[in-house]
C-alpha cells in the first residue's frame, strides 16, 4: 500500500516542481493559485503520513526552516576572481584588441550580456542534483549557504531526468532581490524603524547569509546564471552551454546577444542603457565575454581577472528638478519629518515626486530654499536622494526652508531632544499617525505577527471607531469587522485567528510590541530576561534599569516615563485581561543560570553547532551580556570559524581571550 502512497509524493513533487518552473523561471504560470496550493497541500499531508518518503528537496520544503547552522567555508573548485571595468566603447574596443593579440591574431566572438547587481553565487549539481551552494567569499573559499539557497524557488534542485547535462558540473550566477520584493522588505524595515538596506545588492547579501532559512524564502530571492564550468561540458561555446541551461530549468538571463562588430557593441550599450531600467531586477553594467571556449582557456586569466570578459560600468544618473514644497510627516514615534515634494522627473526608469530630507540640519546643510532646483539621485538605483541645489536657477530673494514648530496634524507644539537631530510631536495619544503607527506595529510579524492588518486597515480600524488603542484589538469580533464594507468572512476570521494566535507570542515580543521609545528588538529581549515579569518592569526605577546591560541612562528614562501613565497602565491591564504572556515561561526560567555572570562577551565568526543567535540566546541565558565591539572591558572573545580579522587584531592586541565553540560549550555546561 506504501507504494502507491509513494508513487503518489514522486508524481506531486514533479507536478509541483515544474508548475514552479513555469511561473518562478518562464513567468508562464499554467495553474490557478489554488490548484497550485491544493497540490502542495496534498504532497504535505502525504509527506506528514509517510515520513520515510521524506526527502530535503522535497518543494514542502522550499519555506526553509527556523535554524540554519553556521555557515562553513569551503574551497572553491575554480577560483571566482572579478571582472576588470571599462567605461567607454573605446575601452571595449581595446579589450577585444588585446584578446586577439593574446590569441596570435585570431579573430573572436563577444558576448553581450547584463551585469546583474546581487550577490555572486556557485551552484555545484552531481548527477542532475544540486549538492552545494557557496558564496564568492574571498574568491578561493567561500560560506556555503546551500540550505538557504534551497529556499530560492527559481534555482532547479534536481535537473530533468532526461537531460545531457554532465555529472558533475558547476554553474555560477547571481542571487537577487527583484526591486518589488526590495522596496516592501525596505518599506517593512522602515515601519519597523531599522536600518533601510541602501540597495538590493546588499538586500541580497545580507539575506543569503541568515541564519533563518524561513525568513530568507519569506523575502522572496531570485537568481539569474551567467556561466557554467566543467570538464565535459555539452557546448563548445559559452553562449551555447547557457542555452542548453535554459533548457535544463535554470533562469539565464533573456539578455545574451552575439555581438559581430564594435558598431554592434556600441549599439548594445546604448539599447541597455535606456531599457535595463525597465527590467524587474537591479543591474549596474553589462559584460562583454570572448564566446569560444577554447579560446577563453588560451587567454587565461590574471591573479584579478580573466582575460576574455570586461565589465562595462554605466553611468550614475542624477537629474535636477524644481522643489515645489516641502511636507512635514509625522511618523509612529511622533518624529517628524521633511520631505521634498518635486516636480515630476524620470530617473533610473521610474518617477521621482518625493525624496526624504531626514531631519532639520540636512535641510540646512543643503540651504534649500522656496522654488530651489534641486539635484536628484537614486541610492543603489531606488532610493531618491537630494545631494545639492542648482545656486545659479535661484529665485532672487527667496526665503529659505524652515523646518516647523508644530505638528502638522495635531498643532502641539515641537520639541527636540538635547543631542539628537530630530523633532517631535509629543502628543503621542491624541495625534492620529502615532496612534495608527503603535497600532500598525503591535500586528507586526516580529511583534504580535496579527496577520491581515497592515497600513490601511489600520486606519480604516482607528477612523471607524472600532480600535482607538492596541488593547481594543482584544474587543474585535468577527461580526464587528464584517460591519465594515472591506471585510468579508475569510478576512474577518483571519483577523480574529491572528489575534488569537497572539496570546501565545512570548513576553519578550510584547514589550517589543507597545512602543516603548528607544525599546527595540534586542533591548525588549533584555528587558524581559531582567524583569521576568512586566509587574517587576512597571515596578523599576531609572537606577534599577540602568544597572541592565545594554541599558541606558536615555532608555531607561523613558521606560519610566511610558509606565508612570496611567493610560499606558492601563492598556497593559486590558492586555493582561485578554490572555497575553506577561511573564517569562518557567521552561525559560529554569533553563537560566549565573555561569557568565557579569561577563561581557563579543561573538565573531560562523559556528558549526548552533546559529549565532543560539549562542547570544545562550549568553543572556547563563547571566552573560552580549556586546558589538571589542574593549578593554570585554572578558572574552568567542570566536567561530572566520573570525574578522580586525576584531581578531583588536582582541590580541588588548590581550582579550579568544574561545572556540566547544570551550564555550563546556563553560555553560
Amino acid at each position: 500500500m506504501a507504494d502507491i502512497f509513494e508513487q503518489r509524493i514522486i508524481e506531486l513533487r514533479k507536478e509541483i516542481n515544474e508548475y514552479n518552473h513555469q511561473y518562478y523561471v518562464l513567468n508562464a504560470p499554467t495553474v490557478s493559485d489554488k490548484e497550485f496550493d491544493d497540490k502542495l497541500r496534498e504532497l504535505q499531508d502525504l509527506e506528514e503520513t509517510y515520513p520515510q518518503f521524506f526527502d530535503a528537496y522535497s518543494p514542502t520544503q522550499r519555506v526553509g526552516s527556523d535554524l540554519t547552522q553556521g555557515f562553513k567555508q569551503v574551497k572553491h573548485i575554480r577560483p571566482m576572481i572579478s571582472l576588470s571595468n571599462s567605461y567607454s566603447v573605446e575601452e571595449v574596443a581595446e579589450f577585444l584588441t588585446r584578446a586577439e593579440n593574446g590569441l596570435q591574431g585570431e579573430k573572436c566572438e563577444i558576448i553581450g550580456e547584463m551585469k546583474f547587481d546581487g550577490t555572486s553565487i556557485s551552484l555545484i549539481y552531481e548527477h542532475g542534483r544540486l549538492v552545494r551552494a557557496v558564496t564568492r567569499g574571498d574568491g578561493e573559499h567561500g560560506d556555503d549557504v546551500t540550505s538557504n539557497v534551497l529556499t530560492i524557488k527559481s534555482i532547479p534542485l534536481q535537473l530533468p531526468e532526461n537531460g545531457d547535462y554532465p555529472d558533475a558540473f558547476e554553474i555560477r550566477g547571481e542571487i537577487l532581490l527583484p526591486w518589488k520584493q526590495f522596496e516592501a522588505l525596505n518599506k517593512e524595515r522602515a515601519f519597523n524603524e531599522e536600518q533601510l538596506f541602501a540597495n538590493p545588492r546588499n538586500a541580497a547579501a545580507g539575506t543569503l547569509k541568515l541564519q533563518n532559512s524561513a525568513e530568507v524564502a519569506r523575502r522572496g530571492l531570485d537568481a539569474y546564471f551567467y556561466y557554467m564550468l566543467g570538464d565535459n561540458l555539452p557546448c563548445n561555446t559559452h553562449y551555447d552551454n547557457m542555452q542548453r541551461a535554459k533548457e535544463w530549468g535554470f533562469k539565464v538571463a533573456p539578455v545574451m546577444q552575439i555581438l559581430p562588430s564594435i558598431d554592434a557593441v556600441r549599439d548594445f550599450i546604448s539599447y541597455w542603457d535606456i531599457e535595463r531600467k525597465n527590467l524587474p531586477v537591479a543591474t549596474d553594467g553589462l559584460v562583454f565575454k570572448i564566446n569560444d571556449l577554447r579560446q577563453q582557456l588560451n587567454l587565461g586569466s590574471t591573479a584579478k581577472s580573466p582575460r576574455w570578459a570586461v565589465a562595462f560600468k554605466f553611468q550614475a544618473e542624477r537629474a535636477c528638478t524644481p522643489l515645489k514644497f516641502v511636507s512635514f510627516e509625522v511618523g509612529r514615534t511622533g518624529v517628524v519629518t521633511p520631505v521634498a515634494n518635486l516636480e515630476p522627473v524620470l530617473l533610473s526608469g521610474t518617477i521621482v515626486k518625493r525624496a526624504s530630507l531626514h531631519n532639520e540640519d540636512i535641510i540646512r546643510s543643503l540651504d534649500i530654499h522656496d522654488g530651489d532646483k534641486l539635484y536628484v539621485e537614486k541610492g543603489g538605483e531606488i532610493i531618491p536622494k537630494i545631494v545639492g541645489v542648482d545656486l545659479n536657477s535661484r529665485i532672487p530673494d527667496s526665503a529659505p526652508v524652515k523646518f516647523v514648530t508644530r505638528c502638522p496634524v495635531c498643532g502641539a507644539e515641537l520639541r527636540r531632544i538635547d543631542g539628537e537631530a530630530a523633532w517631535f510631536c509629543p502628543n503621542k495619544y491624541e495625534c492620529t499617525p502615532q496612534i495608527t503607527g503603535k497600532i500598525e506595529h503591535f500586528v507586526g510579524r516580529h511583534m504580535m505577527n496579527i496577520d491581515g492588518i497592515g497600513e490601511e486597515v489600520a486606519q480604516l480600524l482607528y477612523t471607524s471607531g472600532l480600535v482607538k488603542n492596541i488593547a481594543d484589538l482584544y474587543d474585535l469580533t468577527e461580526e464587528k469587522l464584517m460591519m465594515l464594507d472591506r471585510f468579508k468572512e475569510k478576512s474577518a476570521r483571519r483577523i480574529i485567528n491572528g489575534i488569537e494566535d497572539s496570546k501565545k507570542v512570548p513576553f519578550e515580543r510584547v514589550i517589543f510590541a507597545l512602543s516603548i521609545p528607544f525599546v527595540g528588538e534586542t533591548t525588549a529581549k533584555v528587558l524581559a530576561g531582567a524583569a521576568h515579569n512586566i509587574d517587576t518592569l512597571m515596578a523599576m526605577n531609572e537606577l534599577q534599569l540602568s544597572s541592565i546591560g545594554e541599558i541606558g541612562d536615555k532608555i531607561a528614562r523613558s521606560i519610566v516615563d511610558f509606565f508612570s501613565l496611567d493610560f499606558n497602565r492601563t492598556i497593559i491591564e486590558r492586555l493582561r485581561l485578554a490572555g497575553l504572556q506577561m511573564e517569562i515561561s518557567e521552561e525559560e526560567l529554569q533553563n537560566k543560570t549565573d555561569k557568565l555572570a557579569g561577563k561581557s562577551i563579543v561573538i565573531s565568526g560562523t559556528f558549526a553547532h548552533h546559529s549565532r543567535d543560539e549562542y547570544k540566546k545562550m549568553i543572556s541565558q547563563n547571566g552573560g551580556k552580549n556586546v558589538s565591539s571589542i574593549s578593554a572591558k570585554t572578558d572574552f572573545v568567542f570566536a567561530g570559524e572566520n573570525m574578522g580579522p580586525a576584531k581578531l587584531e583588536k582582541a590580541q592586541k588588548l590581550g582579550i581571550p579568544i574561545i572556540n565553540e566547544d570551550e564555550f560549550l563546556k563553560m555553560i555546561e
